[in-house]
């Protein structure tokens, strides 16, 4: 099998397996309980949060588990505006959000708010000048992930947390998720006040995340009960599932600190390949993550491609999972601008430092094999 589909999820690290097998087994007391057994989770749970926090270089008071990028997303955003709406109603983000951040606004909207939707150019980067422009005094909060999960854009965090420190009642959120483990982010940066992660993007389980708090931010927290995590997030800590994200961050940023190029090779192949062939568009920026590649092929409907790769045992994918299965027009491709010959034809593989240069290659020859076949079949 051929996997290229790793922004959707990742397999999970052997090692991280057994962590998981192993606090499930040994650690299953509840860490709110006060005996022993339930002391030793306890310990463990605070050993892991230290761990997770060491190596995004921040407070362990900072760091929230979650169960994920979604909830992390939503904590921020809500937590944000419910908190703080007597300083302002307007909400900043982008065309090209994950569904997670847009329907999170969408549903504030309902009780009020006032969102602004930044425009984006052909590669999926905001303008700066209209960020800069579009702050007022209702201004709160800005939501701009940092890697985009369709396009695989790098969007100007720094620059924006620059902007967004200048104004003390202005909250900056990044949803960090498809960049956790590939490309940068610097959290120690005053204008960064939250910050979103999942687990099952590298190669950790589904159903473990982390949302960084800075401290001296204040949140509404979307749930109400027993009080773990600060009160921030309540409810019975996934001990096992925490324990494997932080295994999952420290393999995976370790091999971003060595491997980086590994993937920047592989996508360079795939680029020059797909560059060779007249029927296909690549829509992704050169500068952009290495790890995601989104291109098109006008009039070759991405679910007949997808599932012809699937029978050589090779997955790709159109758009974001969590959108995949809806309209057939990448919402993300329509805000930069692309029109339907782009914007309902496209495809994205999404690479990991598990995928060999054997195996991008072997995907490069099968793809135009099967477009070739398809093109007969369209006569």
């Amino acid at each position: 099998m051929i996997y290229l589909d790793n922004s959707a999820t990742t397999s999970p690290y052997p090692e991280v397996l057994e962590s998981f097998r192993k606090v499930s087994e040994t650690y299953y007391g509840n860490p709110s309980s006060i005996h022993q057994f339930g002391g030793e989770a306890e310990k463990l749970l605070k050993t892991s949060k230290k761990q997770a926090a060491d190596l995004l270089k921040v407070s362990e008071q900072e760091l929230f588990f979650t169960s994920g990028g979604t909830e992390s997303n939503n904590t921020a955003i809500k937590g944000i505006a419910l908190k703080h709406q007597n300083r302002g109603r307007h909400i900043i983000t982008s065309q090209v959000e994950h569904p997670s951040v847009l329907e999170a606004c969408a549903a504030l909207e309902s009780l009020g708010f006032r969102v602004t939707y930044l425009s984006v150019n052909h590669e999926g980067k905001i303008d700066l000048d209209e960020l800069k422009r579009t702050i007022d005094g209702e201004t709160i909060l800005i939501s701009i992930m940092h890697v985009n999960n369709e396009l695989g854009t790098i969007q100007p965090i720094k620059e924006i947390a620059d902007l967004a420190a200048k104004y003390p009642k202005l909250f900056f959120h990044v949803d960090h998720v498809q960049g956790l483990g590939k490309v940068p982010l610097d959290l120690s940066h005053p204008g960064i006040d939250l910050c979103s992660m999942s687990s099952h993007k590298i190669h950790g389980l589904k159903g473990t995340g982390a949302l960084y708090i800075q401290k001296g931010t204040t949140l509404f927290p979307l749930l109400h009960g027993g009080g773990q995590e600060s009160s921030q997030r309540p409810g019975t800590e996934n001990l096992a599932g925490i324990v494997a994200m932080v295994k999952a961050m420290r393999l995976t940023m370790e091999k971003q600190r060595h491997s980086y190029q590994h993937l920047e090779k592989l996508s360079a192949i795939i680029r020059t390949a797909l560059h060779q062939d007249h029927r296909i568009v690549i829509n992704s920026p050169e500068d952009g993550a290495p790890h995601i590649l989104n291109f098109s092929v006008p009039n070759f409907k991405p679910e007949v491609v997808i599932h012809a790769l699937g029978k050589e045992n090779i997955f790709i994918s159109t758009k974001s999972a969590c959108s995949s299965k809806h309209s057939d027009e990448s919402a993300v491709l329509a805000a930069c601008g692309w029109g339907e010959d782009r914007s309902h034809f496209g495809l994205r593989i999404s690479l990991s430092y598990q995928n060999t240069e054997e195996e991008v290659r072997e995907f490069c020859k099968t793809f135009i094999h099967v477009l070739d076949q398809l093109n007969n079949v369209m006569g």
